[in-house]
């Protein structure tokens, strides 16, 4: 059992682990009752993801669907600073307290910090997953270039569910040679260019922030949804770039610290294969003409640099920074920062780095939201609707400017 962080994503994923014979599923129960559960495992001081990632596993182990000596947990583990890395901890002691110590956990980490004799992080494996996070991420591109402006409401996503399912097939079937990695690329942006769709003018809004609660549609209360409802088009970096932050990370460790001598040559491997992975996708795109690319993530190390350390890496670390300055550098000024409460890399990377930003440019306009728990909805939508009001003002003052210029 795996909890679901990125719907997109994590459903792409589930495939790629099934094709080398692990019985892996991807939990559904990404809802209230989740946080609920979690509430009786997990102390509410700890961050929210933590509550919500334990609670949609032990709700799923309560719940009598499972032999529970024949299943396993699997959860990622960066083995970085931040408390996402004592997440399988906690789901230990939960499985404990609930009777159900005999649950192995598998943790899912590049790292290495556990060894686990029915799993076998091999590099057809990771290889296949990239292809998942590739596809998921130019489908999350392609579904937010799409959704506020479809002509019948659902068809995006309603293509973006037919493209995971024959992508799922694909992979299952064993299917994962790159040229038609590249091949599907053209394909889906051609079936989504081809939706009708409406010429409007859209309020652009960015989403960054913490790892869960920037994907997780349980995590951020439906963020996305609630910003197309509300008339922008939402922009989110991809997952891509999380996992090259990891492996630069890695590299910087030498650099800064002379730290994994031994591991370099396969960090630079694997950077470099992931760079040129992520041009190629760029390429794609670029090539077709109708929709936005993603920002290279050599580029975002470059827009970063003299704003904030590189040696500042918990969590989401520099990279949460990059992104505000990536998402500034794509014209995308309204900016949604998402963090845990409490969570205090984000507050510090996030919230703390707004006024540098500012700095830098005065036109970008970015909230920060926290969520846990306790939080209400209605004041989480509240701050929201001022921040697109500001969003809306500013870009009519704008265009107030522009056409005074032109008759002058």
């Amino acid at each position: 059992l795996c909890p679901q962080m990125s719907p997109i994503h994590f459903d792409l994923l589930e495939p790629a682990i099934r094709s080398f014979g692990y019985k892996i599923e991807v939990l559904q129960n990404h809802n209230r009752n989740a946080v609920d559960v979690g509430l009786q495992y997990v102390n509410n001081d700890a961050c929210y993801p933590s509550l919500i990632v334990i609670g949609q596993i032990m709700d799923a182990l309560l719940s009598g669907k499972y032999d529970l000596d024949h299943t396993a947990v699997v959860m990622t583990q960066t083995g970085g600073g931040c408390r996402a890395s004592n997440y399988i901890h906690l789901l230990r002691k939960a499985l404990l307290k609930a009777g159900y110590g005999h649950v192995p956990v598998i943790s899912l980490s590049m790292a290495g910090l556990e060894k686990h004799p029915g799993f076998q992080l091999t590099v057809s494996l990771i290889r296949k997953m990239m292809y998942g996070v590739l596809y998921g991420d130019l489908l999350m591109s392609l579904v937010n270039q799409t959704k506020p402006y479809e002509v019948e409401k659902g068809a995006a996503q309603a293509l973006a569910d037919q493209w995971t399912n024959r992508l799922a097939r694909e992979m299952t079937g064993g299917q994962d040679n790159y040229p038609q990695v590249k091949a599907n690329y053209r394909r889906m942006l051609d079936d989504f260019a081809a939706l009708p769709m409406e010429r409007a003018e859209k309020v652009m809004v960015g989403v960054v922030g913490e790892i869960f609660v920037k994907y997780s549609p349980l995590g951020n209360n439906h963020l996305e949804q609630f910003l197309v409802d509300e008339g922008a088009e939402v922009v989110i970096p991809g997952l891509l770039d999380f996992c090259l932050y990891c492996v630069y990370n890695n590299m910087l460790d030498h650099k800064l610290y002379g730290m994994q001598r031994g591991a370099q040559f396969a960090y630079r491997l694997a950077y470099r294969y992931l760079i040129a992975k992520e041009r190629d996708m760029i390429e794609s795109i670029r090539a077709h003409g109708r929709f936005t690319p993603p920002t290279l993530f050599t580029h975002t190390i470059d827009l970063v640099q003299g704003t904030i350390g590189m040696g500042v890496k918990m969590g989401e670390g520099w990279l949460l920074t990059a992104e505000m300055l990536e998402l500034a550098d794509r014209g995308v000024r309204n900016i949604v920062c998402t963090q845990p409460f409490g969570c205090l890399p984000n507050h510090i990377c996030g919230k703390g780095m707004m006024k540098p930003i500012k700095a830098k440019d005065p036109h970008i306009n970015i909230v920060a939201i926290d969520y846990d728990a306790g939080a209400t909805r209605v004041n989480q939508e509240n701050r929201l609707k001022l921040m697109l009001a500001n969003a809306h003002q500013r870009r009519e003052e704008a265009e107030e400017q522009a056409a005074a210029a032109g008759i002058g």
